[in-house]
This record gives structure tokens, C-alpha cells and sequence, in this order.
């Protein structure tokens, strides 16, 4: 994504609350760790660097670091998902094509992220009428910005329009201390509104929770999600374990059918 979010609604049964103290560590303790790493991990245009934090661009270079690195993601080509069962994306990261299907609505989105162009077929119909498919490829393209985040969020901590600080640090539901980052956004996706709190592994350096608030301005997140299991596909490192829920059938390819952005028949 670009750092574009749509929350994809969720219920749990309780809400949890959590403190972060400050952190210790200065700036020039950050630029002795590691200082090759900001080279390697440049920021996307329209990242908030004035309003980020050293300390916060740090870690979240370490993430990405732990992820497989930079290039690593850069040259990551095809990679397909199902989201909690409900559908399967299939997207090219270098064109910016999508392919979506969701059996239950007997729909097939074949989109362009980048060009909000594409085809769309709901309910076994193919959408014709202009206004009709610029529509519902908006909603294609929201499907794409939620199911990716909940996915590939760990390396978009330096995107176009996100605000990121460190608060702190604390301890995370399975018992391991965290690093907290704190990501907000500036006029930039369909919800610009949200604010994320991301729990970065102090030891392995990797995103192992995160809790999302509608509303920047609030205190208490609206749910509180670990991200677990992280397995190497490709050259990539990625978790499809969100407790309650998991995101399945990850997998990274150099190369699919043409027919993949083009074919109305069910094929994920």
C-alpha cells in the first residue's frame, strides 16, 4: 500500500489497554547502532521525516532489515493471499495489477491500483455501465488497500504520508517486550483519520502486534491483533497469524499466467 488503510471491520470480545514509558535511547545512540541502514531503506516521498522520530526510523529500518531487507522487497514480484478466508489478491507489485475474487459474491476484480482502471464482475455479471465500474473498482482498489496492510504493513512504516514515533516501549500479550511505534497519516488513503501502535520485537526485530484506533485522538484501540509464525516466502519474511483469524495460501512468485490479470473465471 501505500500507506492507504481501510479497516476491515473485526468484533472481540474485550479491549485492551496498555501504558508506554519513554525511551532511553538518544539519537546518537540510533545512528551508532547501525548507520548504513537508513542508506539502504530510503524513506517514500511523502514521508513525514520532519515530524518522525530518529529513534522511530530506526527501528523501523531494523524491521524492514528483519523482513529480508530492502531489495529483497523491491524485488518481490507476484505474491497471492487468502484474507481470512473470505478472498483471495493476487497482486504484481511492479505494475500495480490486482486480481481479486470473492466466490461468496461470485465477483472478480481485475484492477490496476496505480491507474484506478480495470474490470470488474459481481454477482456472475461483468459491470459495463462507466459509472458502475468506476465505482466498484474504487471498491476493489479498498479491498486491495485493506487486505495488503494487514499483510505487508511492516514494510510500509516509511510510506508516503505516515507520521511515525516512538512512545515507548512495553510488554506484548505473549510475554516479550516491544519497541512501540506510533503511525499516523497526513492526507493521504481512504481513511486518513486512523492511528496504528505497532509492537516491534526488541530481540528478532519483527512486528509481533499491533492495535489500531478509528480515531487518532483516541486512548483505547478498538482491538489489539498479533502478528506471529512469520515464515520466509521468497525472499521476504511475512506472518499470516492474527489470532483469532489468519491470512493463508502466502505465496511469493517470479512469474504467473497471463490469463491472471485478464481471465473472469474463478482460478485462486
Amino acid at each position: 500500500m501505500k500507506s492507504f488503510i481501510v479497516c476491515f471491520s473485526l468484533t472481540f470480545l474485550a479491549i485492551f489497554q496498555y501504558a508506554c514509558q519513554p525511551s532511553e535511547t538518544g539519537q546518537s545512540d540510533v545512528g551508532a547502532v547501525n548507520p548504513g541502514l537508513a542508506e539502504v531503506n530510503p524513506p517514500a516521498e511523502g514521508f513525514d521525516q520532519t515530524g518522525s522520530d530518529t529513534t522511530a526510523m530506526h527501528i523501523a529500518d531494523e524491521v524492514m532489515q528483519a523482513m529480508g531487507g530492502r531489495a529483497a522487497w523491491d524485488s518481490t514480484r507476484f505474491v497471492s493471499w487468502n484474507f481470512f478466508g473470505n478472498r483471495s489478491l493476487l497482486w504484481d507489485k511492479h505494475t500495480g495489477n490486482v486480481r481479486i475474487e470473492v466466490p461468496r459474491d461470485s465477483a472478480i476484480y481485475l484492477i490496476n491500483i496505480n491507474e484506478n482502471t480495470g474490470k470488474v464482475m459481481l454477482h456472475g455479471q461483468e459491470i459495463t455501465h462507466a459509472d458502475s465500474l468506476a465505482k466498484y473498482v474504487e471498491q476493489g482498489k479498498k479491498i486491495w488497500v485493506n487486505d495488503s496492510y494487514w499483510l505487508f504493513m511492516p514494510f510500509k512504516l516509511k510510506d508516503s504520508g505516515v507520521t511515525l514515533t516512538h512512545v515507548g516501549e512495553d510488554t506484548m500479550q505473549n510475554g516479550e517486550n516491544a519497541d512501540v511505534l506510533e503511525l499516523r497519516f497526513k492526507n493521504v488513503g481512504f481513511t486518513p483519520e486512523n492511528k496504528y501502535r505497532v509492537f516491534v520485537d526488541q530481540e528478532d526485530h519483527l512486528v509481533k502486534q499491533w492495535a489500531y484506533f478509528p480515531e487518532a485522538s483516541m486512548d483505547t484501540p478498538r482491538f489489539i491483533t498479533p502478528w506471529e509464525n512469520y515464515q520466509k516466502y521468497g525472499s521476504i519474511m511475512l506472518s499470516g497469524d492474527r489470532g483469532e483469524r489468519d491470512i493463508t495460501q502466502i505465496e511469493v512468485m517470479q512469474s504467473v499466467p497471463d490469463s491472471a490479470f485478464t481471465s473472469m473465471d474463478f482460478q485462486m
